[in-house]
């Protein structure tokens, strides 16, 4: 959170004109950057509203959590209120989403999402936003575990009359998502009363803020229940308008013979293959036409194994990129293309039959097989040459068959520990954003170490697995492409080949094939199986999954050298890569492969290199207090 007084105390700081500042400054330090313009009017125009109301209300003693992180994302909460419940003594928290809006308009047979007039795309109706914070809030945080009535959800436009946002109002309301305008503020005091005592709420704000945050339910662990039977996750904001619009173009597309094209992106953990599943389990179970489809082979094998466990028709719902060659036109209400950065140019290969070899674009046959055609990408992870799924090629294919085109823009973070400052760290450190390579500045969010042998690595992660509250955690250690891999397995061997070898330390890599082999698990299953641990991963086992603890090793294809990353090509074995990639080619790749890598830990990451001199640049960046690596964790 970026500030937690009393709200006497947040008052008495805004009539000093403090408060704003106060926040821009704690913003800056979390964030890296500076808040946006429209956010420090908000702070300046909504938060002395809310203040005003808990003073007029008695409630001066109830302590506000301001901009509170929800756990394991970089969402924030507007405010959370912390205090005793009048009636039963307890705890209690109202969790409050502000608004400066005068006048919204239900989108049109949609009242979960909303038009304002400044904005271009539709948002999320704010009593709907406000309760997924609640479910969400009461998902992840253990303090809140046994007791979810003691959350209550409002949004507070403070500048709208009832009849500028009547229609919002289509959307239920209850205790966990109701709203208030300034015509109603009389009825706001009362609920807030109704919910919170004129008591000091510093205890029940420490009681929120140390609650222990519980591990994320992982993708594979609940995709089956999430496709079979009901949803499993919380999607909040961005993820959820997402997900609505998709919904809203299918009834279109059934009740007037509509086609539209829907592009989703964001960066790793920003939560698109949640938005995938979450959509097919809706779609599933409302006896829609849908698939699921990517480009990884890892990805789409694990999540029938998982899905289909017990329903094996679950199964036939994940498909290939280039499973749609022959397809009939807008045979499907919806086509879900997840991982679509990994789309290639065309769909034949070696093993294609004759009379399906064309020059017709992949992305063209995915619009075509139909009516609502999903895309989810990061186009920094593309990792391969050839993969080519990119927002504005998309959208290009899209209006030469003169279709619209939605573009919905993730920013959130839910992998990591839900810190952007993370991503962004990583992006500068690579070179694929910003300025370079930047000191990492701990946020609590993520936890970042360095390692001095990869046995240190390991070791520490042998550790980390021992731990978690209720569950292990799991990890994995993953490494560049840059020792040769043994993929032809004969009789007489008694376990995997030793091929990645630093020194005296030798791992092998993971099982390369769909069958398991000496107890280590099909390559497609290495980041979900937790006898996954003890092989090393590669970016192609480990894009598209994530686990708590992540060891990456960094190979001698890209080296620091004193004042620049030096990427040497000669160094990786990746048969993908042959003479005819360009350097550039192979440069982009390589570091994007790295970006992969670094940002699969839901914890924490411990990062080795084989090299001496990267060790120091990456020591001096990641422990700069000291010079040298940080204790192990205990």
């Amino acid at each position: 959170m970026l500030f937690r007084e009393s709200a006497a105390t947040v008052a008495a700081r805004n009539l000093e004109g403090t408060l704003a500042l106060h926040l821009m400054e704690n913003f800056q330090h979390a964030h890296g950057y500076r808040p946006g313009a429209s956010e420090v009017r908000s702070w300046e125009r909504s938060l002395p509203a809310l203040t005003g109301a808990l003073l007029d209300a008695g409630l001066d003693a109830v302590e506000m959590l301001i901009e509170y992180s929800l756990p394991l994302t970089s969402k924030r909460a507007d405010v959370i209120l912390a205090g005793v419940h009048p009636s039963t003594g307890e705890p209690s928290y109202v969790v409050v989403e502000l608004k400066q809006w005068s006048q919204a308009y239900a989108e049109e047979e949609d009242p979960l999402l909303c038009r304002i007039d400044a904005y271009p795309r539709p948002v999320l109706n704010p009593i709907e936003q406000v309760r997924g914070y609640c479910s969400y809030l009461l998902s992840f945080n253990g303090a809140l575990e046994r007791t979810p009535e003691a959350v209550a959800g409002v949004a507070f436009l403070h500048n709208a009359t009832e009849f500028g946002i009547s229609s919002l109002r289509e959307v239920p309301e209850d205790l966990q998502g109701c709203m208030y305008t300034a015509e109603q503020r009389g009825a706001f005091l009362d609920f807030l009363r109704s919910r919170l005592a004129p008591k000091s709420g510093a205890g029940a704000a420490d009681l929120l803020v140390q609650g222990r945050t519980r591990p994320s339910k992982q993708l594979m662990a609940v995709a089956a229940a999430e496709v079979r039977d009901r949803e499993q996750f919380v999607l909040l904001d961005e993820q959820r308008i997402a997900y609505e619009l998709v919904l809203s173009a299918v009834r279109k597309a059934k009740r007037s013979n509509h086609k539209q094209v829907v592009v989703v992106t964001g960066g790793p953990g920003s939560g698109k293959s949640v938005i995938a599943l979450s959509l097919l389990g809706e779609l599933y179970r409302r006896g829609d036409t849908a698939l699921h489809a990517t480009g990884s082979a890892s990805f789409t094998k694990t999540i029938r194994k998982v899905a289909g466990a017990r329903k094996p028709e679950v199964k036939q719902l994940f498909k290939y990129f280039n499973s749609f060659m022959d397809a009939e036109p807008n045979d499907l209400d919806v086509l879900i293309c997840d991982e679509a950065h990994r789309l290639r140019k065309t769909s034949a290969n070696r093993y294609t039959k004759a009379a399906l070899r064309t020059d017709r674009p992949q992305v063209a046959e995915l619009i075509d097989a139909a009516r609502v055609p999903v895309f989810l990408l990061d186009q920094h992870q593309v990792v391969r040459p050839g993969e080519m799924g990119t927002k504005e090629q998309i959208k290009d294919a899209a209006a030469a068959q003169g279709l619209d085109c939605i573009v919905v823009e993730l920013d959130s973070q839910f992998r990591c520990g839900g810190s952007e400052a993370y991503v962004k760290w990583v992006a500068n450190l690579l070179g694929l954003e910003g300025d370079g390579p930047t000191v990492w500045e701990p946020d609590d969010k993520v936890q970042l170490l360095t390692a001095d042998s990869p046995q240190e690595l390991e070791n520490f992660l042998v550790a980390r697995r021992e731990e978690g509250e209720g569950k292990k955690y799991s990890a994995r250690v993953a490494a560049g492409y840059c020792w040769k891999w043994t993929t032809k397995i004969t009789p007489e061997m008694s376990e995997l080949p030793r091929d990645v070898v630093i020194g005296n330390w030798s791992r092998p890599w993971n099982v390369p094939g769909d069958r398991s082999l000496f107890g280590a698990p099909a390559a497609p299953l290495w980041a979900n199986d937790p006898a996954g641990f003890g092989q090393v991963g590669c970016v192609y086992t480990a894009q598209g999954f994530e686990y708590d603890w992540s060891g990456v090793i960094m190979g001698p294809d890209l080296v620091w050298r004193t004042d620049r990353w030096v990427v040497d090509r000669t160094a990786s074995k990746d048969p993908i890569f042959t003479k005819a990639t360009p350097d550039s080619e192979v440069d982009r790749l390589i570091r994007n492969t790295y970006k992969v890598l670094l940002t699969r830990g839901m914890v924490g990451t411990m990062i080795y290199s084989t090299d001496q001199e990267t060790r120091d640049k990456l020591r001096s960046l990641v422990h700069p207090e000291t010079g040298v690596k940080l204790a192990v964790l205990a």
